[in-house]
């Protein structure tokens, strides 16, 4: 069958920009599992999208499904005909409803007996006949949290639909989808080139959006001409623009055909903290900043226009003074807020409440501030710069400009901690608190700050478990996943000799009586360790590795590392399986016991060789791993239990550990649980899948 490429595009309204790729690669699955649903065979399925268009294009999607033969089965032949021979009615109605005659019908033999069976040739149904219905359902699936209905129609989507495309190499699927009758009509740019253009056949579709109207309808594209223009505006400027992906994603979703200018402010705003002036750009106005090569803010900015202007500084000169009232706001808030010290703001965080039950935001920053000192004295930092800096740490959120910007919330408190001549590592801290505040963000950079940001977090996690509520499915209102993720990584990274429940008992104390829920200590516990094994295993740990470790259940996180990465260098031993194996065959026999089995061994009682040879193997072992436990070298530790493989599997190959004689199978019991206890204060090898 000679195959065409599928062009399905919904032309709208201005979509929303910061969904439109996660709107498009959405729409692109589902089509791609409609086709597979329906059998269609194609190469690949891509996506393209402007603001005002969906496109999905389907490379060498077959014209039809291909001819099958469908076997139908019937009645067994002992249900099919009576003591005559004559069909029976239940044999007469299925040939019926077949098409057939029981004559006609075959013979399906079975283990199990013999059944009528008739094979039917289906013939496959062509592209136009299936296409419609997979682009409804694919619209249907789409993640559109508030569709609109427009004039007097009954459809709904997320903007106003003007046009529906679908087009098969050059023959168009005759189709009503959201009220619109599918055309050759595409929608062109607003303001330049024609309004609307005519397709004629899929091959031609971005050259003709193109050329005829002004669109770059490929979003990958388009964003890579937008980087391209912006990092080159930015080094004509002698800078380097501050480009992030999401805002990148964002002005992608904003224009069609991007042309890439330059604006500029009055110094003086380079008086105010650049995050706050950076923010403003990024956030109300998707501009990129400009910053030397040192990542000093410059007083420039970098836009992208959706229209090739035959005034560009008109362009320009409008863009500098809508950005202007923006940064004279935050300079205003700026100086504003010099005038009154954090400390001063401190009894203002009374009249806002953290949560409910919880208590106000001076009483969590009470509690930061004692959690942060005690945890400063454990990692050998300075505890009253700890406790100072934790009982700050919010006071920044009172101010003008956080009220006005929250995503500079913390590094503002540092430069204003800074202006009240605080510590530098108390104003450090006090923008480090939020650290790291996604997936791979940077970590604080100095104990006091690692101490806040741990106080934080743990004092977020212990309130809320503490009032019993804790995530649901994927309702997380505060943030707990990321608290403890957040939480691991600093204590991991830092190698900080912390322990999560000393910590947690720590800061459930805090609380008094604010808390109903008795068991919370545990409750975080058992939480933290389950963000352990998503984290490990984003990093390329196997299960069974994680799982071992997770069975002894270690409460210090750094120590929690240095396990899995001893039983992950084990594993890759020639003696690991074995001794694994070994492990699980021990545990096993131990676990059948009733009475409890004997701590120590009685050398008297050792009767075979094999025995001997092992009792004596374990005993030497024992006094070469008690330094390496003690300083949490796991790894030499498991290395040097390795050796023991010989002698563990000469035991199992010619001792009977449930020997008659009691005593003596008591002492191979003592022997195995020696032998067991010394790989368990590491991890549960026996859990290492082979």
């Amino acid at each position: 069958m000679s195959t065409q490429t599928l062009l399905v595009e919904i032309g709208t309204e201005e979509l929303p920009p910061k969904s439109l790729s996660k709107l498009a690669s959405a729409f692109a699955d589902s089509v791609q599992a409609g086709l597979d649903k329906a059998e269609l065979s194609y190469t690949a399925v891509n996506w393209l999208a402007s603001p005002r268009r969906l496109a999905v294009k389907v490379e060498a999607l077959a014209p039809a499904q291909a001819d099958k033969v469908v076997e139908k089965r019937g009645p067994s032949l002992k249900a099919a005909f009576d003591a005559d021979g004559n069909a029976t009615k239940a044999a007469e109605g299925w040939a019926r409803g077949n098409g057939i005659t029981v004559a006609q019908a075959e013979r399906l033999e079975t283990d199990k007996g013999a059944w009528l069976l008739h094979k039917a040739e289906v013939k496959g149904k062509e592209v136009d006949a299936l296409i419609p219905d997979i682009v409804v359902d694919a619209l249907g699936k789409l993640p559109i949290p508030k569709p609109m209905r427009w004039g007097s129609s009954d459809a709904s989507f997320i903007r106003p639909v003007h046009t529906i495309t679908l087009l098969y190499g050059d023959q168009l699927i005759d189709a009503t989808i959201l009220g619109i009758q599918s055309n050759r009509i595409l929608q062109g740019h607003r303001f330049h080139g024609a309004a609307t253009v005519t397709l004629e056949h899929v091959d031609d579709y971005e050259a003709v959006l193109e050329e005829q109207g002004f669109v770059i309808a490929d979003f990958q594209r388009r964003k890579a001409m937008i980087k391209s223009q912006v990092e080159a505006v930015a080094a004509q400027e002698g800078g380097v623009a501050d480009i992030d992906d999401a805002l990148l994603d964002e002005v992608t979703g904003l224009v069609e055909w991007p042309v890439t200018l330059v604006g500029s402010f009055e110094d003086k705003f380079l008086e105010v903290p650049a995050e706050a002036l950076i923010y403003t750009m990024k956030d109300n106005q998707k501009y990129f900043p400009v910053l030397t090569t040192e990542g000093e803010l410059l007083n420039r900015f970098i836009f992208v226009s959706n229209i090739a202007s035959k005034q560009p500084e008109a362009v320009i000169e409008g863009n500098e003074k809508v950005v202007r009232p923006r940064l004279a706001d935050a300079e205003f808030f700026y100086k504003t807020d010099l005038k009154k010290s954090l400390e001063s703001r401190l009894d203002s965080l009374s009249t806002v409440l953290f949560q409910k039950q919880l208590g106000t935001l001076k009483e969590k920053s009470e509690r930061i501030a004692s959690l942060s000192g005690a945890i400063a004295q454990q990692i050998n930092a300075d505890s009253s710069l700890a406790t100072r800096a934790g009982l700050l740490s919010k006071t920044d959120l009172m101010s003008e400009m956080v009220m006005e910007f929250p995503d500079v919330q913390g590094v503002m408190g540092m430069y204003y901690a800074r202006h009240d001549k605080e510590d530098e590592a108390v104003a450090i801290a006090l923008n480090e608190q939020y650290m790291p505040r996604y997936a791979g963000d940077s970590l604080p950079t100095g104990d006091i700050g690692c101490a806040v940001a741990i106080a934080d977090k743990l004092d977020t996690l212990v309130g809320i478990f503490g009032i019993g509520q804790s995530p649901k499915g994927d309702k997380d209102p505060f943030a707990l996943r990321r608290a403890a993720l957040g939480l691991l990584r600093i204590i991991v990274d830092k190698a900080l000799p912390l322990d999560i429940i000393e910590l947690a008992e720590i800061a459930k104390a805090q609380f008094g009586d604010k808390l109903t829920n008795d068991n919370v200590v545990n409750d975080v516990f058992e939480f933290v360790l389950g963000r352990f094994r998503a984290w490990y295993q984003d990093q390329g740990y196997s299960v069974d590795i994680i799982q071992a470790v997770l069975a002894r259940k270690p409460s210090r996180p750094a120590d929690f590392d240095a396990r899995i990465k001893a039983v992950a260098a084990f594993r890759s031993l020639p003696q690991a399986a074995a001794l694994a194996a070994a492990n699980k065959r021990v545990g096993n026999i131990l676990a059948k016991q009733e009475a409890p089995v004997a701590e120590t061994i009685d050398v008297t009682l050792l009767i075979e060789e094999q025995e001997k040879a092992l009792a004596n193997s374990v005993a030497h072992q024992q006094q070469q791993l008690a330094p390496l436990f003690a300083n949490n070298d796991y790894q030499t530790a498991l290395q040097q239990l390795a050796s023991l493989q010989p002698d563990v599997d000469a035991f199992f190959d010619s001792v009977m550990v449930m020997a008659d004689d009691l005593p003596v199978r008591g002492n191979r019991l003592a022997l195995l649980n020696q032998l067991r206890q010394m790989f368990l204060q590491v991890a549960d090898i026996s859990l290492l899948q082979s």
